[in-house]
């Protein structure tokens, strides 16, 4: 009974450590025998020998050099099993095969290119796949720039629905520091984006004069 301690003689303790690197349900059963102790089942015995630290020696791995005892022969034929296993030259419905398209959770198309994967090793990577046809057509976008997705259709990969554009002109373009350039209609988009272009360019103007300016009075203090 669950909480009632099971009391065992000393012969019988000895009697299960010099057998416990048998086999447990073996043993049990010999030992149930021997003693007329039927009362204590399997896990009751199995319980005893973890307390006292009497183990059997097996880790239930194969040992190295050890032949599995199936090696080389053919699992039985199930026609239940055989009509949902995968038949030669069958590839899975998610195999990553090179080409492969999948959409970002923030709704860009990604492609699998033949590039190594800088992270994990692996043959091929994913990358987004406007940025990867516009700069097959025109090079290699440049530092501190990014693409601008023209017609607010981000799965639109075309290389002409996608202007590079300095990527400091993006608060301008979502709202926080000018208009929301995907919210507004189709017409006004144009002017939206000159607008960000202009206010960008005019920060920049404004922090080279301020640099300038800075350089200059520090010419004439150490003069």
């Amino acid at each position: 009974m669950k909480g009632v301690t099971i009391p065992y003689s000393r012969t019988e303790l000895i009697w299960i450590k010099e057998r416990a690197t048998g086999s447990r349900r073996e043993t049990h059963a010999l030992f149930c025998e021997t003693f007329n102790r039927c009362e204590v089942t399997l896990p009751n015995f199995n319980a005893l020998c973890k307390r006292k630290g009497w183990m059997t020696g097996r880790t239930g791995c194969f040992e190295k050099g050890k032949t599995p005892p199936n090696k080389g022969k053919k699992m039985p034929y199930n026609s239940n099993s055989a009509r949902t296993e995968f038949k030669k030259g069958h590839a899975p419905h998610n195999t990553n095969y090179l080409g492969h398209e999948r959409e970002s959770k923030d709704g860009y198309v990604e492609i699998s290119v033949d590039e190594p994967n800088p992270h994990t090793g692996y043959e091929r990577r994913y990358v987004l796949k406007h940025r990867y046809l516009w700069e097959q057509k025109n090079g290699s976008l440049a530092d501190g720039m990014c693409l601008k997705c023209l017609d607010g259709n981000r799965l639109n990969t075309n290389p002409a629905n996608w202007e590079p554009i300095p990527r400091a002109t993006l608060p301008y373009l979502n709202g926080h520091r000018g208009f929301n350039y995907e919210a507004a209609e189709p017409e006004v988009r144009p002017a939206i984006l000159t607008f960000a272009k202009l206010k960008h360019a005019n920060k920049q103007a404004i922090s080279k004069i301020e640099k300038a300016g800075h350089a200059a009075l520090a010419q004439e203090g150490g003069a």
